[in-house]
């Protein structure tokens, strides 16, 4: 398993970032050499004392990105909770049924062929609403959001900005980097914002 340590506009001192590599040895046994992780240690000086200090775990198993992300008040101590997170991610990943990457309907079929049964008729082709999800939201900055759609492992995050108390969506893109969507009612469409 290869381990890369890096900062976020900041030097990773020495003792850090040995104690990051030694933490990652705990992940070796359960991982083959093509896996890969990479430790990125950050600073955010605008929360409390307890959470400035910020472990972000991005684990490469199988071609999937697994990550874990840790706030503590020292370095160690988010390392430690960062590497406890993506251990368990880790083992749950290994754990779920070979036929993860099969849709619901390929595993039905395969079912019905296994019990000697026949397979339900196509779908017809309507979609409809299946769930619902409500959820609090509260005025948050936009690091905030990256920070909070990283911390949950999303590829999107619905907040309410709050700089402009308007609704925002903040997805991230292909090439890595993020992107927000701002609605707007009844307002004109202004493309490449930016």
């Amino acid at each position: 398993m290869r381990t890369t340590v890096k900062g976020k506009n900041l030097d990773v001192l020495d003792r850090d970032r040995s104690y990051a590599e030694q933490k990652m040895q705990r992940l070796a046994r359960l991982l083959d050499d093509r896996s890969e992780v990479i430790v990125e240690f950050s600073i955010e000086h605008n929360r409390s004392a307890d959470e400035t200090h910020i472990v972000e775990l991005t684990l490469l198993l199988d071609g999937q990105p697994i990550r874990a992300v840790a706030r503590a008040a020292t370095f160690r101590a988010a390392i430690d909770a960062a590497a406890d997170r993506i251990e368990h991610l880790a083992v749950e990943h290994k754990e779920r049924p070979r036929a993860r990457g099969r849709s619901d309907a390929a595993k039905t079929i395969l079912r019905s062929l296994a019990e000697g049964t026949q397979a339900p008729a196509e779908h017809d082709g309507t979609r409809s609403v299946v769930k619902v999800k409500r959820f609090a939201i509260e005025p948050m900055f936009e690091e905030d959001a990256v920070a909070r759609m990283e911390e949950l492992g999303h590829s999107f995050f619905l907040f309410v900005n709050a700089e402009n108390e308007r609704l925002a969506l903040l997805y991230r893109r292909r090439d890595g980097d993020y992107g927000m969507i701002e609605p707007t009612i009844g307002g004109s469409y202004t493309p490449g914002r930016r």
